[in-house]
């Protein structure tokens, strides 16, 4: 069975193999520790489960209300009902159920009171959103917003922005501090920096302590933000007091509490290290945000500049020899049309003139690759050679 409900006991019943109609089966989730909590779930549940009806209540369960708990299966039982009047009618094939759009699906998990706006660019999409918050929390229909205007909606937001920033090797946090985030075959790795901060700190432990709380909370975010999962290694300032460890220890945890994946986190070494093992439920997240250098195509190595001469000057052969030109513009990148108007070749360009019978003019183009170059004719086209 599946169910809706608003805020955090969205969906707190879940279709699963072992829990299906016509079995009067009730399962708690195996996250809820709590004996007592678990015993009070299950005798709500047999209260207002209607006879013939397995469930399995979820997490977000726990601590839930009576009333906010048959109002979610109702919900429930309401779709049930639903595809059970279409089955006399329906012929093969045809669809009589389905699971909820993607959008629908997201906000069902992590929806909550903080949300403040929901913005789509699909008219669709924007309608399939009204109606499930209508459906869940009517009274924030109204963040529900469809982007009009011309700027794409990732250019409007930033979006990418965020994106290449949240993916990229070093996390910025308060104070100065920063994260140092690598990926290897067997793990992740994250070191944890003091950086430039201002020290406001009474002695170097409290300062050790304070980035490290810091950076316990940062850390949780970005697993679950980057997705990461298998083992993570941290490396926090070294904190010589055990107490202090203690206190980033149990930061951390609080934090990963939020987490509804599944983790484990082991106490910090005397050497400062913390170990995380998170389940790896979908393909790592991990997106590119390194450019190809232009000039050498990521191969980390150029043409030497003297042979960058040597490819010009029989350039300028060809030119003269097949277009017979007398007046050529070299177009270049900047960095090289000071090389050449003030570095060796100054006299190479006066010898290539008196060589060729031409006059040369170097014109620098700042829009144009480090090596990049071009020959232009006295009508400013483009010589092709």
């Amino acid at each position: 069975m599946s169910g809706e409900s608003p805020t955090k006991v969205i969906n707190s019943f879940k279709p699963d193999e072992r829990s299906i109609p016509f079995s009067n089966r009730i399962s708690i989730s195996q996250k809820i520790t709590n004996n007592k909590e678990k015993e009070r779930l299950k005798r709500l549940a047999k209260s207002i489960v209607p006879k013939g009806f397995g469930v399995i209540l979820r997490t977000v369960a726990q601590d839930i209300k009576v009333a906010e708990l048959d109002k979610d299966l109702q919900n429930t039982l309401k779709h049930w009902n639903n595809m059970c009047k279409q089955l006399p009618n329906a012929r093969a094939p045809q669809k009589v159920l389905s699971e909820m759009n993607r959008a629908s699906s997201i906000l069902r998990d992590i929806f909550n009171d903080s949300f403040t706006s929901i913005i789509t660019n699909d008219e669709t999409l924007h309608q399939e959103v009204k109606e499930y918050l209508q459906r869940i929390a009517p009274d924030k229909e109204s963040i529900a917003k469809l982007h009009k205007s011309r700027t794409p909606i990732f250019d409007h937001y930033g979006i990418e922005k965020q994106i290449k920033v949240l993916f990229g090797k070093t996390v910025s946090m308060k104070k100065g501090a920063y994260l140092v985030i690598e990926h290897t075959e067997a793990l992740h790795v994250i070191d944890v920096n003091s950086g430039n901060r201002s020290n406001k700190a009474n002695s170097q432990a409290e300062t050790a302590l304070e980035v490290n709380l810091i950076a316990a909370t940062e850390i949780a975010r970005q697993l679950q933000l980057r997705d990461m999962g298998g083992i993570i290694v941290v490396d926090f300032i070294d904190m010589h007091l055990a107490e202090n460890r203690q206190r980033v220890f149990e930061r951390m945890k609080e934090n990963m509490a939020l987490d509804s994946t599944k983790h484990n986190i082991l106490p910090l070494s005397k050497f400062g290290l913390m170990q995380i093992t998170r389940q790896r439920v979908r393909p790592e997240m991990k997106v590119e945000i390194l450019e190809k250098c232009p000039t050498c195509m990521g191969t980390g190595e150029i043409v030497p500049s003297v042979l960058l001469t040597d490819q010009i000057r029989q350039n300028l052969n060809v030119i003269v020899d097949q277009q017979e030109e007398k007046q050529i513009t070299l177009k270049v990148h900047p960095f090289v049309g000071a090389y050449i108007n003030k570095g060796f070749w100054k006299t190479m360009r006066r010898k290539w003139q008196s060589e060729l019978g031409i006059k040369l003019t170097i014109k620098e183009i700042p829009s144009y690759d480090l090596l990049g170059y071009k020959f232009f004719d006295r009508n400013n086209q483009e010589i092709k050679y």
